[in-house]
């Protein structure tokens, strides 16, 4: 079961905040910590229900589809900023009473959570970071996913083929990967020719020039709650990368998934939750 709320964010864009418990904990429990899940470049909020859920039996867990992505609004003038994305997760916390809020987040939504974390201290007490670099990727980077997005062969006939190319049949995977393919068939929706993506790619692109060129180590540094970094052995983040993230952070710890990649929380949900869980009891309290 999901339930949906709505959240006002930055600008007036229109958020859809999802609720995964069953059943929904519409407040807080006296006490009870409350946890916002923030999904990745192109991800929605439902990449995390495994997790939401696991979470519910003891917090109140809150997933968020940002700007441009899953349910949210998707204005074209809209800013596409860092600043926009922090500020809308700002105000997701706010609106939701979810502080002081344990922050989770997956690639680009890790760098929003270590951001606000950053920003605003009095709402977070602690942050998971997965599989987010903190070095620049520079502009070869960028390009090669303004390339990549316009060799996805779109519109696809049926999800089967969605499923089929981004988990068989793109370049960028290295090997078959069924939950790759699962988790893109989730960030598209059915039209009048076909299957397309609920986001635009221009708008995903936009996004992503906006922290692509820089390095964040500074807005790391500035982190003071505890904070986890976690990777996929075989994802993005290399392991000395990550120890020095952990270096850098005041109260940082590490962790990795084993046999996983980028989508560590989505394609390997028990062994990630076995990753962060003595972080989460610390934190949370068990």
């Amino acid at each position: 079961m999901a339930r949906r709320i709505d959240v006002t964010g930055a600008g007036g864009v229109r958020l859809a905040a999802w609720e995964f418990a069953d059943p929904p904990k519409t407040e807080p429990e006296p006490g009870s910590p409350g946890v916002l899940l923030l999904h990745g470049l192109m991800g929605r909020a439902s990449h995390w229900a495994p997790t939401a859920r696991w979470l519910s039996e003891r917090h109140r867990a809150v997933a968020l589809d940002q700007r441009g992505h899953g349910q949210s609004g998707k204005p074209p003038q809209a800013a596409y900023t860092r600043e926009a994305y922090v500020q809308d997760a700002e105000a997701a916390v706010e609106q939701l009473g979810l502080a002081p809020v344990l922050l989770v987040g997956h690639a680009m939504g890790a760098l929003t959570a270590w951001q606000l974390a950053a920003k605003r201290p009095d709402l977070v007490r602690g942050l998971i970071i997965c599989d987010m670099r903190a070095s620049a990727l520079g502009t070869a980077s960028q390009q090669e996913w303004a390339d990549w997005f316009r060799s996805w062969p779109v519109p696809f006939a049926t999800l089967a083929d969605v499923r089929k190319w981004f988990g068989e049949d793109d370049p960028r995977a290295e090997r078959p990967n069924p939950a790759r393919g699962a988790f893109y068939a989730e960030v598209m929706h059915e039209s009048g020719d076909g299957w397309r993506p609920v986001f635009e790619s221009e708008q995903m692109l936009r996004s992503r020039e906006t922290w692509v060129y820089d390095a964040h180590w500074e807005e790391l540094a500035q982190v003071g709650c505890p904070a986890l970094v976690v990777r996929g052995v075989d994802g993005e983040l290399g392991r000395a990368e990550a120890q020095e993230m952990v270096r850098v952070l005041p109260h940082g710890a590490y962790a990795e998934v084993p046999d996983a990649g980028h989508l560590a929380h989505y394609d390997h949900p028990e062994a990630w939750r076995a990753a962060v869980s003595p972080f989460l009891d610390a934190v949370l309290g068990s």
